[in-house]
């Protein structure tokens, strides 16, 4: 059955990052993950969250993922109670990522529709005062969370505008036909784009709203940038602009979230540090209770090296908040920042992850 969340029951990883073989069994819970920097704790996130569209959570090339002294390809795959889910790359193909669902080849866009899986990084903490491109990826992977069907509509879209971009860069002109053709496909993926945007940011502004300002500071969210319209005709009538600047300068490609500090008032980019960090938990959290909510189930959780960075009072209101929220992988170099998660407990040592 698809379209719902679940935990997974247990995950293998073959030459993947720093591991030759590793299975783990977890449990439906909290997943704390400990051991000294450099041991891997990171490289098992980055697994699971290859189990969801996209290039994980680095978004790495995928021929950095297969062990530096392996045969060249890697494999990660999944046993859930509904389904079991691979993915991965073979030696002879290092940058084409295969999928398969129960056994059977499948498009890796079609993993949305049995798993949904939220992370939070350190590389994030700078999400706010980053570049718009990181903040459309994170807003994408929100939506996607609620919308499988979103990776397909951003992969159409995508390939439409690179093909547009080459096409207009032809040195005796464009195919008119060709043309109108590449940009009604962005103006129907477009669409679909911008509309699952919306509808994903009105949805988490208005359970945003309700929530009481703790621990986590509540933040106000909106879609900027690119608004709905006629995109058919912005496409065909910037044709001159874009040869020119060699990009597509109108849609959703340019379509930005604003994140604001509810109480302040203020925006998100100019907050110290750690209510930059404050307000992006609770946008996740927030998020993550909206999936529940939309899909019968919790999102899988991926959280790296988030407790060291807190206080034992908002620690100790994290776990709370996430405690019976569904599996909820954590990563820590002191098994003492678990304290109280009553999870399952892994020790990692370069390669090997113990039961602890």
């Amino acid at each position: 059955m698809t379209g719902a969340s679940c935990s997974l029951v247990r995950l293998t990883l073959t030459d993947f990052r720093n591991y030759a073989e590793l299975t783990l069994a977890p449990g439906p819970g909290f997943v704390c993950l400990h051991g000294e920097n450099g041991a891997g704790k990171t490289n098992i996130l980055e697994a699971v969250s290859l189990l969801a569209p996209g290039r994980g959570l680095r978004t790495a090339p995928l021929s950095d993922m297969a062990r530096s002294d392996g045969p060249g390809g890697f494999a990660v795959s999944a046993h859930l109670p509904q389904a079991d889910l691979g993915t991965g790359t073979q030696a002879t193909a290092p940058d084409r990522r295969q999928v398969r669902v129960n056994g059977a080849p499948a498009a890796v866009n079609s993993l949305a529709e049995w798993l949904s899986i939220l992370w939070l990084t350190p590389a994030m903490d700078r999400l706010f005062t980053g570049s718009g491109s990181d903040r459309r990826r994170f807003l994408d992977r929100l939506v996607l969370a609620l919308e499988p069907g979103h990776a397909h509509h951003a992969a159409r879209y995508e390939a439409a505008m690179r093909a547009r971009n080459k096409l207009l860069a032809e040195p005796d002109g464009a195919d008119p036909q060709w043309l109108a053709a590449l940009e009604a496909g962005m103006a129907e993926h477009g669409m679909a784009l911008s509309d699952a945007r919306t509808r994903t940011v009105e949805a988490l502004d208005q359970r945003l709203a309700v929530l009481p300002d703790d621990n986590f500071a509540s933040p106000s969210i909106a879609l900027e940038g690119w608004a709905d319209g006629d995109l058919t005709t912005t496409l065909r009538a910037n044709r001159g602009r874009d040869a020119a600047a060699g990009r597509a300068t109108q849609g959703p490609h340019r379509q930005d979230l604003a994140v604001t500090h509810r109480a302040k008032g203020q925006p998100a980019a100019r907050g110290s540090t750690g209510e930059q960090k404050a307000l992006l938990l609770g946008l996740i959290l927030a998020h993550a209770e909206l999936v529940a909510g939309r899909r019968g189930a919790p999102p899988i959780l991926l959280l790296d090296e988030v407790a060291a960075h807190l206080d034992p009072h908002r620690r100790a209101a994290l776990f709370a908040r996430l405690e019976g929220r569904g599996q909820v992988w954590m990563t820590a170099t002191e098994v003492a920042l678990f304290d109280g998660t009553g999870g399952s407990m892994f020790h990692v040592d370069h390669g090997t992850a113990e039961l602890a």
